[in-house]
């Protein structure tokens, strides 16, 4: 099995309590990421090696981009969009409102433009998965889901990857680019045999899919038949997700969590919660837009 030999290194000690949904912004040339629990977005420019911070008020699962000054945000139970100039959140949809226990989780915008946004339940079985149209529409697409987390398209835009986290499994999807329908869902990978469990993802231009081990204090690298070919170690216990970026996106971007971890554990994995990069040899795909 490969290891990676390149570089990691720790570039905002945030000490998140649950860093999570980073997406590189090519616009700005930042990294826009999340502290859910804390309600932050965090935004970081390496050029200047500095991280401002956005207060939403809310639980904060996931952000997109619009390609302005706003970001669209998965909040516990809404889609809601934030004015980075003024700092205002405007709601626009609601989502499983009537579940308490559940919050939205991961999201991502498909090349077309359209935000998935995932829920999380602390019931099994009762989460989904959610598209969100330009036409401000929502539509469920999948159900039956635990956590929904980690999701991403292949290079071709021909398959759609989503992790059910409590399940350790990445399924693999059809995936229709004009309609914007999945079908065939089929077992992609089965993971955490250690104990750990997959959790954000992000897939490289040779179709490889990468994903973040809560608890596996590990990022590993899956070939497009969902086969380990690379585990590259971080050193905390609860890395949470990756994204490429960087002029080139050759630098692989990880969040992490310090939550429900004990002071023990804590002082063994003093960086939890910070934001690290790692330089790479391959390429990520680009994030895409809301709205393409």
């Amino acid at each position: 099995m490969g290891k990676e030999q390149h570089r990691l290194q720790v570039i905002v000690e945030a000490r998140a309590r649950l860093g999570e949904g980073p997406v590189w912004d090519e616009r700005t040339r930042s990294l826009f990421w999340v502290d859910i629990y804390n309600h932050r977005v965090h935004q970081f420019f390496p050029d200047l090696d500095t991280n401002r911070t956005f207060e939403v008020g809310d639980v904060v699962g996931c952000i997109a981009l619009t390609g302005s000054d706003t970001l669209l945000l998965g909040l516990r139970h809404e889609i809601a969009r934030l004015d980075m100039a003024t700092g205002e959140v405007e709601r626009l949809v609601m989502i499983e409102e009537g579940k308490p226990k559940n919050r939205v989780n991961d999201g991502k915008c498909d090349p077309q433009g359209r935000f998935w946004v995932g829920t999380m339940s602390r019931n099994d079985g009762e989460a989904a998965l959610y598209r969100y149209d330009l036409d401000g529409s929502l539509h469920t697409m999948e159900t039956g889901l635990t956590v929904s987390n980690g999701l991403g398209w292949s290079p071709d835009g021909e398959t759609f990857y989503l992790t059910d986290s409590p399940k350790k499994t990445i399924y693999a999807y059809d995936f229709e680019a004009e309609s914007g329908e999945i079908r065939n869902r089929r077992l992609f990978a089965e993971l955490g045999e250690d104990g750990s469990v997959p959790d954000g993802l992000t897939v490289d231009t040779e179709g490889h899919v990468w994903t973040a081990q809560w608890d596996g204090s590990c990022v590993i690298r899956l070939d497009p038949d969902g086969r380990e070919v690379l585990r590259v170690p971080v050193p905390v216990k609860r890395p949470t997700s990756c994204a490429f970026g960087g002029p080139d996106r050759k630098q692989l971007y990880i969040t992490s969590a310090s939550v429900e971890l004990s002071e023990e554990e804590l002082e063994e994995n003093f960086h939890s919660g910070d934001l690290f990069r790692l330089d790479t040899d391959v390429t990520g795909l680009p994030f895409h837009p809301f709205g393409g």
